[in-house]
């Protein structure tokens, strides 16, 4: 990573900044912020509970307030794109993208596909009717990806004509996959196979999927995401607050299969902290240091995100090189120190 340094902002500035790419959040349910902290049940499946209360408290009031000032809290974190996973309603998306337009974040809205349970403001009729709220979406405007919420929400005719029509639009698609054990035993009593199995059957496996999660993903799982070039999103900070597990990072890792990062949950929002918990997890599932490399993390956290939400472009932030985090590092180590030892603090604002 290059270190060219910014010009000071005046004469009198002795502040040193380096600009680097921002981050970009692949995966985020924004209303879910308001929920940061509480003690919401024993398990996920408690959490969730709590958290479908939050969403149906939702209305696009809530959302344009809220997400404005979740979107600005992403940005002083120092991301500067966000993958929206929106499945509260079609008013709400444009109240979300209004939201970002204020606080001046790149968005794509990932509206989802939500056939069975969940909450009825969740569902759609069939999914034409699904499909003709993603058309009014990007008739509106709106940068969209496709998003059939799980194998849980979608059943395999939905999944089947969301994948087509994925592929005809050559649009992103994210969904779901492997992130609690039950959900797997359902879709094996539904379906005789595991979720990923189900969604390359159906045809949603491509090179422009994003697979999030994946944290109880077996190998033959692995093999179909690598064999199909598809992306993995991991959100270390949200799987570790809700008990999902850990993505299985060095199998991934020689499958050759990408991996992109999202705040998810919003319990934590800070890439870099996203990024060394996935070399973490690495590490302590593999007993060796530097699993991934410096660049590869960096990747991760940008140019596999952007190209999971297929975004060309996304603003650059500038990192305060003063900070206590960074005093005494030298210019060659910056770029493996801010993810080893520093937060989203040292983003200047």
């Amino acid at each position: 990573m290059a270190l060219a340094r910014s010009p000071p902002a005046s004469v009198a500035s002795v502040a040193r900044t380096l600009r680097i790419p921002g981050f970009v959040n692949a995966h985020s349910h924004t209303f879910q912020r308001a929920m940061r902290g509480r003690a919401a049940g024993g398990d996920f499946w408690a959490w969730r509970d709590v958290m479908l209360a939050e969403a149906e408290r939702q209305t696009p009031e809530h959302v344009r307030n809220d997400y404005e000032h979740g979107y600005r809290e992403m940005l002083a974190a120092g991301y500067t794109a966000v993958g929206e996973f929106h499945y509260i309603g079609v008013p709400e998306a444009r109240a979300a993208a209004e939201a970002a337009t204020a606080a001046g974040i790149e968005l794509v809205l990932l509206h989802v596909a939500y056939a069975r349970g969940g909450l009825e403001r969740f569902r759609q009729d069939s999914v034409s009717d699904y499909l003709g709220q993603v058309e009014s979406l990007r008739a509106a405007g709106l940068r969209v990806g496709l998003a059939p919420h799980s194998v849980r929400a979608c059943p395999a005719d939905w999944l089947g004509e969301i994948g087509q029509y994925a592929i005809a639009e050559q649009l992103p698609l994210h969904v779901h996959a492997d992130e609690q054990p039950k959900e797997i035993d359902e879709c094996l009593a539904e379906h005789g196979c595991r979720p990923i199995e189900l969604l390359a059957r159906t045809g949603c496996l491509t090179d422009r999927t994003t697979i999030v999660h994946a944290t109880h993903a077996d190998g033959a799982e692995l093999d179909l995401l690598a064999s199909h070039g598809s992306t993995i999103c991991a959100c270390p900070t949200t799987e570790a607050d809700l008990g999902d597990g850990f993505l299985p990072a060095e199998r991934v890792r020689t499958r050759g299969i990408s991996i992109c990062i999202g705040s998810d949950s919003n319990v934590r929002i800070d890439p870099f902290e996203e990024l060394r918990e996935l070399e973490g997890i690495a590490r302590r599932q593999s007993g060796r240091r530097g699993v991934f490399s410096t660049e590869e993390l960096y990747g991760f956290g940008r140019e596999v995100g952007a190209r999971s939400l297929g975004l060309e472009a996304w603003p650059n932030i500038e990192i305060d090189l003063e900070h206590d985090s960074l005093r005494a590092v030298d210019a060659e180590h910056v770029p493996a120190a801010l993810i080893a030892g520093c937060g989203a603090d040292v983003v200047v604002a």
